[in-house]
């Protein structure tokens, strides 16, 4: 779910940065799961995992048109819950938790046109797989999935006035994930809707996006030992409104939530973040 955790954190849309400007964000992104999304689409309680990630995203733009993005856990921690006996109270197997950086994604944007409110850019994104693909004492416990993508996405938005005190924008994307290692290529898509208001001070953004599995890979069992977010063949549909407080012009803190609709060997809990930004 960096998935809802790595993919929507972009702060410009199918806007680039400016040259000179940028966009930098520190956020905490957690998660605390006892159920899931089955490969059939059934949910299942599963043994409670949580999933914490410190991450730093940074937008700069270095001209008009061409901006490079990336997206950083400086500090992902993974840990399961002991598992008790509901008859004897004991231990059956006792909890364990990983700590590491997380999988990195280094992102280039590029400007296609711009006008008369609308804008359209072009994006190539490279996976690099930094975290812990197998940790623990059955090696089941990860912060990364240990392969390469690559993506290519394209962005189109608008922006618009609603009466004179507010700004708004909309946008659509779509995009087309190549993996490797025997994981199986992803379509991306998603919409996002957002408006500033309170004299410039607040901003609210909803999104709406999905993650759809070419499932022409390995099947999910070669590739995963047990309930992860890095699980291959992994799908879903989410919700994720976040809300932004601009405390002067340059800095502003931020939360949200995000919530899997529906999916495919995915968390069905709901994902926290909150985060501080500044705005160059």
């Amino acid at each position: 779910m960096f998935l809802l955790l790595q993919t929507d954190l972009m702060a410009g849309g199918g806007w680039p940065q400016p040259k000179g400007h940028g966009y930098f964000k520190l956020s905490e992104w957690w998660l605390i799961a006892n159920k899931h999304f089955t490969d059939m689409g059934k949910i299942d309680p599963n043994q409670t995992t949580g999933i914490f990630n410190t991450t730093l995203y940074a937008e700069y733009g270095f001209s008009n048109r061409f901006t490079v993005i990336l997206n950083v856990p400086l500090f992902s921690r993974t840990y399961f819950n002991n598992q008790v006996s509901f008859t004897t109270g004991e231990v059956i197997i006792p909890g364990e938790a990983i700590n590491s950086i997380g999988d990195t994604d280094l992102g280039l944007q590029f400007g296609l046109f711009s006008g008369k409110g609308w804008s359209a850019s072009a994006s190539f994104w490279v996976g690099i797989p930094l975290g812990e693909e197998s940790g623990g004492t059955a090696g089941n416990l990860q912060t990364g999935d240990g392969e390469f993508n690559q993506m290519l996405r394209l962005d189109i938005g608008r922006g618009f006035s609603i009466g004179k005190n507010a700004e708004a924008f909309a946008n659509a994307y779509a995009g087309f994930n190549n993996r490797t290692n025997g994981f199986s290529d992803e379509v991306r898509f998603g919409v996002e809707a957002g408006a500033t208001f309170l004299n410039k001070k607040v901003t609210a953004v909803a999104r709406l996006y999905g993650v759809q599995s070419m499932k022409n890979g390995l099947p999910s069992a070669d590739l995963s030992s047990g309930t992860s977010i890095f699980a291959n063949n992994s799908e879903y549909l989410a919700f994720s409104p976040e809300v932004a407080y601009n405390i002067n012009e340059k800095w502003g803190v931020s939360a949200g939530f995000g919530k899997a609709l529906s999916g495919e060997l995915i968390f069905s809990n709901t994902s926290y973040t909150v985060g501080v930004f500044m705005k160059l």
